[in-house]
């Protein structure tokens, strides 16, 4: 699903590339000192960008790279989603924990859960927006004109880091932050409703006791 997202994401942008592409011709004379600079537009009509979809691009993937072109930069998402776990469960239990009212009353009132939620996942994604960037551009199977290609985890950070510097990993931490955010914020508060537990019938009572 990670890899197709990304493609469907990319196809705005390898649109735009496609339908008016000036070509730039730049002739040096041999023995002077003066470069001249030509520039000539394409007057031929713009070609017609087809939609994609994901099922044509999954038809794609599967009959080009088989079953294994679809987990391309698994090991990066896996980078990016278990520290993000890791960081985000602790850090809500203890946020969640700090709205207690009293040790004879454990339970917090539900817009705590959702603060809680809130702030916990933007921080967990924030610290993993770099192994995010890398995925990103893994899983970006079509490249523009003069854009880099990547062979692997190591190779793309070090390809990162040299071209683009160290605040390119970190981009779109932000945007990833305000969509992590209201996320993890609701899905406490839906746990802290109990709606799983209406839908199977299940009351706190009879949870415990099993």
């Amino acid at each position: 699903m990670e890899m197709l997202k990304i493609q469907l994401q990319d196809a705005g942008r390898l649109a735009a590339q496609q339908r008016v592409v000036p070509s730039v011709a730049t002739t040096l004379k041999m023995g002077g000192t003066r470069a001249v600079l030509s520039r000539s537009y394409n007057t031929s009509p713009a070609p017609q960008v087809t939609r994609v979809s994901a099922t044509q691009i999954t038809r794609e993937l599967l009959r080009t790279k088989g079953v294994s072109g679809l987990y391309r930069g698994l090991g990066a998402t896996l980078m990016r989603d278990i520290p993000f776990s890791v960081v985000y469960f602790p850090l809500f239990a203890h946020l969640h924990q700090l709205g207690q009212r009293s040790s004879e009353d454990p339970s917090v009132p539900f817009y705590w859960s959702f603060m809680s939620g809130c702030l916990a996942g933007s921080i967990a994604a924030v610290t993993v927006s770099p192994c995010d960037v890398v995925k990103t551009r893994l899983q970006s199977l079509k490249k523009g004109a003069n854009e880099e290609t990547y062979n692997g985890v190591v190779d793309c950070i070090r390809k990162i880091l040299r071209k683009e510097g160290p605040g390119a990993i970190l981009k779109g931490a932000s945007c990833r932050a305000l969509v992590i955010a209201p996320l993890f914020g609701i899905v406490q508060v839906v746990y802290f409703v109990g709606v799983g537990e209406f839908l199977l019938g299940y009351t706190p009572s009879n949870i415990y006791s099993t």
